[in-house]
């Protein structure tokens, strides 16, 4: 779905918690036996606000280490839900610490999506939202070969603290469909209640395809309406109208897809197609050439410059 083969999505601390990586060290407690240096991380402040973090400047040793720091009394977090959070992480190398990123200063929500770091994923799982976690991950549970394009060593610690805000089924959005379209339109067969693949699509037999972008929503969700710039977590499905074939599906790859829409990161038919939407909606684009890959086509996927496009997308998150 991108127009190239632009930004790489990666799970969380391998992109997003890494992303604005900085050289500001946290403070420090007292000084402590490197032995028990995992339980002297110290963490203080306000739900949903900065927090303050303090490390002690030994080398940093030991198991996982995870901590409730705040009680959420919300739904417990499960390993197939994805979550909208705060957190603030950082490099403990040696003696010293240093900031690697804080969505707190960056303003805008973090998404906790697909496949997270061992010991992030073992540290959230379980929780409760409206928490705040500490996890002392040691390399093991995160980069036990380093990680060099965000400066972290293979003996590195990394600790977070998360504010769990909100979480979502990352397979697909909830509700039954209002509409399965057809006519001269693709018809959409939402899947089995309870499974994990994604609705199918049927191309209708001899009818041409719309000259028009066509955006049906198939399933209103409740969320918040989606605004330009924001990252969507979405999963999709997408048929060449010509072949009646899949040629894309992030639901076959059981991973969530995240981009920023709006901003001419996917074909434009996404962009106008699902800015307005709500988060929990399911939505029908059938986009013609000049709103997909235009006359060049992508031949990777044996979309021709002539192709008109059918996606289904899931609009799962939003931040």
């Amino acid at each position: 779905m991108r127009r190239a083969a632009a930004l790489a999505f990666l799970p969380l601390i391998a992109a997003a918690a890494i992303a604005g990586c900085g050289s500001s060290s946290s403070s420090s407690p007292a000084a402590v036996s490197s032995s028990d240096s995992y339980k002297s991380v110290t963490v203080s402040g306000a739900f949903d606000k900065s927090p303050t973090v303090k490390i002690p400047k030994v080398k940093g040793t030991g198991d996982l280490y995870t901590k409730t720091v705040i009680q959420g009394s919300g739904a417990t977090l499960t390993a197939s839900d994805g979550m909208v959070g705060n957190y603030v992480a950082y490099d403990w190398s040696g003696k010293t610490s240093k900031l690697l990123g804080s969505s707190y200063t960056q303003g805008t929500k973090s998404l906790f999506v697909g496949q997270l770091l061992p010991g992030l994923e073992k540290a959230l799982v379980g929780q409760k939202l409206g928490s705040r976690v500490l996890a002392v991950i040691p390399p093991k549970d995160a980069f036990p070969n380093g990680n060099s394009q965000a400066g972290i060593g293979k003996n590195d610690t990394l600790v977070f603290v998360i504010d769990m805000i909100s979480a979502f089924n990352q397979a697909s959005v909830p509700g039954t469909q209002s509409t399965n379209v057809g006519g001269s339109l693709p018809t959409v067969t939402a899947p089995a209640a309870g499974s994990t693949a994604g609705p199918a699509i049927t191309i209708p037999a001899k009818a041409k395809p719309p000259a028009a972008l066509q955006v049906k929503t198939l399933i209103k969700g409740t969320g918040a309406t989606v605004a330009k710039g924001q990252s969507l977590v979405v999963q999709y499905t997408g048929v060449n109208w010509r072949t009646t074939k899949v040629f894309d599906s992030s639901w076959a790859r059981k991973a969530p897809y995240t981009v920023v829409i709006g901003a001419g990161q996917v074909i434009k038919g996404w962009d106008t197609g699902l800015v307005g939407q709500t988060v929990g909606s399911r939505v029908l684009l059938v986009i013609p050439p000049a709103d997909g890959y235009g006359s060049a086509g992508a031949s990777q996927a044996g979309i021709k410059g002539t192709d008109t496009l059918v996606f289904v997308v899931d609009i799962l998150a939003a931040v």
